[in-house]
């Protein structure tokens, strides 16, 4: 459901809101705020449907799919990114929508899309020490958690670590 929220957001996507009852106020020619696809940034993809995959390459979306990550490392990657979302506005506020499903299952497996080949947990708190860092972090969400689709033991490790990135988040630091 939370990409649901983002395709809204994107007048390429949706381009006719009227068809959803109470979505009135977004109809093009308001002064409804629409994201551009130059806004967005994915970190840590590997499972990406044909769907997906069309809308984000026609549209341009900028993303660091695991080789980049395995390739560049989790710093570089991270810096890239921050610099892709804050050359236009280096001042503008981010939302980080932290889909824990980008973790490795054997950290997170208690999530609806448990694919091996994830974000290691060291890799997957850089990323929202990084943000924090960057001093634009406006808001955040961590998504997909599911206690349910595990094990006690897994349901345990997976919420944990959200917990952890959720204090990551706010701003707790090794130092």
């Amino acid at each position: 459901m939370h990409g649901m929220s983002l395709g809204l957001m994107m007048k390429e996507l949706m381009p006719d809101r009227s068809v959803i009852p109470g979505f009135e106020w977004m109809e093009e020619g308001t002064s409804s705020p629409f994201l551009p696809p130059d806004s967005l940034v994915y970190v840590g993809l590997r499972d990406v449907d044909k769907a997906e995959r069309h809308f984000i390459r026609q549209l341009g979306i900028k993303t660091f799919t695991m080789y980049e990550i395995d390739h560049l490392g989790i710093g570089r990657v991270m810096d890239l990114a921050l610099e892709h979302l804050l050359k236009k506005n280096p001042d503008r506020p981010l939302h980080l929508s932290y889909d824990i499903d980008a973790v490795d299952p054997l950290h997170a497996p208690a999530t609806g899309t448990a694919v091996r080949g994830g974000l290691t947990w060291r890799e997957a708190h850089f990323v929202a020490e990084c943000v924090v860092k960057s001093g634009a972090l406006a808001s955040a969400e961590i998504v997909e958690v599911n206690a349910t689709l595990s094990d006690g033991q897994g349901a345990s490790e997976t919420v944990e670590l959200g917990h952890q990135l959720v204090n990551a988040l706010l701003g707790e630091a090794i130092l």
